[in-house]
């Protein structure tokens, strides 16, 4: 039955997927399970106590003033130690910066995450999370260069660009929801490899549509943006190798973000069976495709409770004329504390 609910989760971005071909409004990261709190904000506490993520991503550098992104987030399960608990309660804070183009057009965005997520057995949990949080976009006009300031014979920057913004910079508030099924299938992974563990969740961000216009004169209003995945991590049993395959959705309003592919992941060495201070160490080689955009290649490594993640975006779009291939590139730093849920079983 789990998997049932998974082969109809991926029906139902197949079919979404064919109504658009733009690409998302909201800022993305390429390492997007790597960025949990901008892909749903029930992932908070779901499959670990403690983690803190910096991302960093620039794109476009060939083709224009490159457009850079950097967040931070960090999340933890705030009643880990309760031995009789029927439920996990989490938090998290979301940051993240973009800044884009010649006027320096930035977007800043600061979230609280809370969530709560039931514990339906040893092996799965589901879970319900909300943000709300404040955000601020910013714009120098006085780096742009308007048809006003042409004199008929060339650019004249003392002219005036005729160009009336209300504000160089606006606030808004921003709220969201997401919910999220987790499933950790294994017990013995360590020692025969036969880990299967999945997560599926679906969240809706602007639930309140802020406006964010700088013009005094429109109601520039943020689209809500829908987002659906589900991943997993599949070990190959009696082996080192593992398959981490992934599917990623993100609609806003009439633009369309799809990703999907997977990680090999293989152990070079294997945690402790004992003490549990080692938790081994992971090399994954990863190929994804984002639909009507770009090939991304990746690459993570894991020892102990870090990760170090890179990609790279091989551009396939109608850019590809001025972008010759380029797209972007990315990377982060995770530190990851991981300890297994248990306690009773809740009654539902």
């Amino acid at each position: 039955m789990k998997f049932g609910i998974i082969s109809l989760f991926i029906v139902s971005i197949l079919m979404m997927q064919n109504s658009a071909k733009l690409f998302a409004q909201d800022i993305h990261f390429s390492q997007v399970s790597n960025s949990p709190l901008t892909l749903n904000p029930a992932l908070a506490g779901a499959n670990n106590v403690t983690q803190a993520i910096v991302n960093y991503r620039t794109q476009w550098r060939s083709v224009a003033t490159p457009y850079n992104t950097i967040a931070a987030s960090f999340d933890m399960r705030l009643n880990e130690d309760s031995r009789q608990k029927n439920g996990i309660f989490a938090m998290g804070l979301n940051l993240y910066k973009d800044q884009a183009g010649d006027l320096n057009l930035a977007t800043t965005n600061a979230n609280l995450n809370l969530a709560y997520h039931l514990i339906i057995d040893k092996k799965s949990t589901i879970g319900v999370g909300i943000y709300s949080g404040f955000g601020q976009r910013s714009i120098t006009t006085s780096a742009g260069k308007w048809a006003s300031q042409f004199n008929g014979d060339y650019y004249d920057a003392n002219l005036q660009s005729g160009e009336s913004v209300f504000a160089a910079k606006v606030n808004y508030f921003d709220v969201g929801t997401g919910f999220v099924y987790t499933y950790k299938g294994s017990e013995n992974y360590i020692t025969s490899n036969n880990q299967k563990d999945f997560n599926i969740g679906f969240a809706v961000y602007h639930l309140n549509r802020p406006d964010y216009s700088f013009m005094s004169a429109n109601n520039e209003q943020l689209y809500m943006r829908f987002s659906g995945f589900a991943n997993a991590i599949m070990g190959i049993s009696n082996t080192r190798n593992s398959l981490m395959p992934a599917i990623y959705f993100q609609r806003q309003r009439t633009a369309t973000e799809f990703l999907f592919g997977t990680y090999w992941r293989y152990r070079i060495q294997e945690a402790s069976r004992v003490t549990g201070f080692n938790k081994g160490s992971y090399l994954s080689l990863g190929a994804f495709y984002r639909t009507n955009d770009a090939f991304v290649a990746k690459v993570l490594v894991e020892m102990m409770d870090y990760s170090v993640g890179f990609a790279y975006d091989i551009n396939v779009s109608s850019l590809t004329t001025v972008s010759k291939t380029k797209g972007g590139f990315e990377m982060f730093l995770k530190y990851c504390l991981v300890k297994r849920t248990k306690a009773n079983r809740s009654r539902i």
